[in-house]
């Protein structure tokens, strides 16, 4: 049986690789940050089935004491302070735990379990104010936020312990992926989650920023996929994870709200707070590489991850509406 250990699980990532694990038969350790309100949503279906190791990013002894405990085959470094916007305030918590996190971790695995597959990941927002589109794998990094300043770093040190000390380490670099366990933070959750509430009368308008900025969104399931085929290949390397295509913020409020039956229009609102101090140009990723290489592709249009999202949400508060409806 295979051993995976595995940080940032209850996120929307660690959720659906440890998903993806389990049922091709790992053993599978989730690195857990103690807090007084630990939130299980997105992993309460599995977390019995998972092995639970305490440890923070930012203590090298304890990621030191989870790789022993764990002795793992292949870890996957998916914690870090995700929010882009969160980076401006917290730029310094940022950096500690994106950045030099990622260096704990991967010096953990170095003295405790060297011939451990080692998965870095890496992020689109590296690319920032983007020098060719679309970007590769080769294209050059200008980021815009302190955000994509730390995962650039974590991206580099991750080359560099790879060079400098023959570990089989990875980094992907994931565009914009999302799905029904994406926090409300990030604006296609923000969305989906504004339409299925406004829809049930439960919210009166949902406010944005930019409605033109464009991504290239992917269903966050497909992408784990790419992750555990990464750590699969007889040599280490590193790969951009994307669609090809690219949306508006405002195609994405278009979908939402049609798959409820209203207009967008009637309820949008444009809020400056939202807009980014320093905004990206257009992200948009060649994943030419990891199709060829990885035999990877996608499932899931940007129309149908819209609507599951939608969907999703829809059947959250109808639910919270019937059980209210009892108390």
């Amino acid at each position: 049986m295979k051993k995976a250990l595995i940080t940032g699980v209850t996120g929307q990532d660690g959720s659906y690789l440890a998903e993806l694990l389990l049922k091709k038969g790992y053993k599978v350790f989730a690195l857990r940050r103690r807090t007084s309100t630990p939130n299980y949503e997105n992993v309460e279906h599995i977390k019995e089935k998972l092995e639970w190791i305490d440890g923070d990013l930012t203590d090298l002894a304890s990621l030191i004491s989870a790789v022993k405990i764990s002795n793992p085959d292949e870890v996957y470094n998916l914690a870090a302070q995700s929010f882009v916007a969160t980076s401006w305030p917290q730029p310094i918590a940022t950096g500690q735990i994106t950045a030099m996190g990622v260096t704990n971790m991967l010096e953990a695995v170095r003295l405790s379990k060297p011939d451990a597959r080692f998965y870095q990941a890496s992020s689109s927002e590296m690319f920032g104010k983007v020098v060719e589109t679309p970007q590769k794998e080769t294209t050059p990094f200008y980021p815009r936020s302190p955000y994509g300043v730390a995962k650039v770093y974590g991206h580099w040190i991750t080359v560099n312990y790879r060079e400098s000390f023959n570990m089989f380490a990875c980094s992907g670099i994931l565009f914009n992926h999302e799905s029904p366990r994406r926090g409300l933070e990030f604006v296609t959750r923000k969305v989906t989650d504004a339409a299925a509430r406004i829809k049930l009368g439960l919210q009166n308008e949902l406010r944005l920023g930019n409605l033109d900025a464009r991504r290239d969104w992917g269903f966050a399931g497909d992408y784990v996929k790419a992750m555990w085929l990464m750590l699969q290949q007889d040599t280490p390397d590193d790969y951009v994870i994307s669609t090809g295509e690219t949306h508006t913020v405002q195609e994405l409020v278009e979908i939402a709200f049609e798959r409820v039956g209203l207009d967008w229009k009637d309820y949008v609102v444009i809020d400056e707070k939202f807009v980014r101090p320093a905004e990206v140009d257009l992200l948009l990723g060649d994943c030419t590489k990891a199709k060829k290489q990885l035999g990877w592709d996608l499932e899931v249009s940007f129309r149908d991850l819209v609507h599951m999202m939608v969907d999703e949400d829809l059947k959250k508060y109808e639910k919270f509406n019937i059980q209210k409806s009892f108390q």
